[in-house]
């Protein structure tokens, strides 16, 4: 089930379960999971995108191995919180993967996450060709240990 309201998929997470983070961008999905206290988020990996299907049966088998009982997809709203096509089409993503899982699916605003993992892997002093292998996993654990976060004070 889709929750537009994180307080609503924080109340539908079945307890001790881990959760998986995603960025979803145009050429990759970003993939972070947490462990089942969902106190730390950990960058997983970085799924190139094919097809739908191909996809999602990657994410699916990670869900599955992991005993994921919840994901939080990054929504990219535009800066003035509206939301624009890259939003449209995380939604229509939303929908097409809760044919495939009963997984609770809940959107985090994802504003600014690609800019503080870049920040944070600069920090770090990765090299321009690491920091283009891993930014998009990393952005997904920064949009996770976010949703963490307020999970905590739910």
């Amino acid at each position: 089930m889709i929750h537009d309201v994180f307080e609503d998929f924080a109340a539908a997470l079945p307890p001790m379960s881990a959760l998986m983070g995603l960025d979803l961008g145009e050429k990759t999905i970003g993939v972070a999971v947490s462990d089942r206290m969902r106190g730390v988020a950990t960058p997983l990996e970085t799924v190139r995108r094919k097809k739908f299907t191909l996809d999602s049966a990657r994410l699916i088998e990670i869900v599955t191995d992991r005993e994921i009982g919840g994901i939080v997809l990054g929504l990219p709203r535009n800066m003035d919180g509206s939301e624009g096509p890259r939003c449209q089409s995380t939604r229509a993503f939303a929908r097409n993967l809760t044919r495939l899982t009963e997984v609770q699916i809940g959107f985090w605003d994802e504003r600014l996450s690609t800019v503080a993992a870049e920040k944070a892997l600069l920090e770090a002093d990765t090299t321009r060709k690491r920091r283009g292998q891993v930014i998009d996993h990393v952005a997904a654990g920064y949009i996770l240990q976010g949703a963490l976060d307020r999970l905590r004070f739910l």
